[in-house]
């Protein structure tokens, strides 16, 4: 099976379900955004310590993959055929989970009392790009809920998110010895 299929030539994709629609369509953009975030987290991943929370990142872009599927799936009769893989939509518990992260690298790191600016590693500033994607992914996400029916804990994942890859930033420049530069 080749790679091109040619059927978007006129501008147009297809949802899970078939139905087709303009590329720059509410919802093409909400899982695309969703689906550069993933890129960006695999880059960050990539990058030396590669061991670095690497089991919950590789959790977390499985997540972004079921999120970019409930995103391409307008018609809830065919999100259980989506969902194949998951086997579930993103949850609550999805959300905790990152809260626990979020609070066992956040208790190790002195209180922010200033505005830091983006950078350090290697590693920290891809987490500061994919922060600033993933609250792109949530606007765009945000912009389709206001006309679409979606997951509400689809939005609530990709705010924590964002969230989680700031205190990450933090926590590997600190685990580098690299200081956060204040603003």
């Amino acid at each position: 099976m080749k790679i091109y299929t040619k059927t978007g030539d006129a501008g147009e994709t297809s949802l899970f379900g078939g139905m087709r629609v303009p590329k720059d369509d509410a919802r093409v953009r909400a899982y695309g955004d969703v689906d550069e975030l993933n890129a960006v987290l695999g880059f960050a991943m990539a990058l030396e310590p590669s061991t670095f929370e690497s089991a919950m990142l590789a959790t977390t872009q499985r997540d972004l993959f079921t999120i970019g599927a409930e995103l391409a799936t307008p018609d809830p009769a065919k999100m259980g055929k989506a969902l194949a893989r998951s086997g579930s939509a993103i949850s609550g518990s999805d959300v905790g989970a990152l809260e626990d992260v979020i609070d066992k690298h956040e208790s190790k790191l002195k209180p922010l009392k200033n505005f830091i600016l983006p950078g350090g590693t290697p590693k920290a500033a891809a987490f500061h790009v994919a922060r600033t994607v993933c609250r792109r992914a949530e606007r765009s996400v945000v912009t389709l809920s206001r006309t679409e029916q979606i997951n509400p804990a689809i939005i609530h994942y990709l705010n924590r998110l964002s969230d989680l890859c700031f205190v990450l930033a933090r926590a590997v420049n600190q685990q580098a010895g690299t200081p956060d530069v204040q603003w």
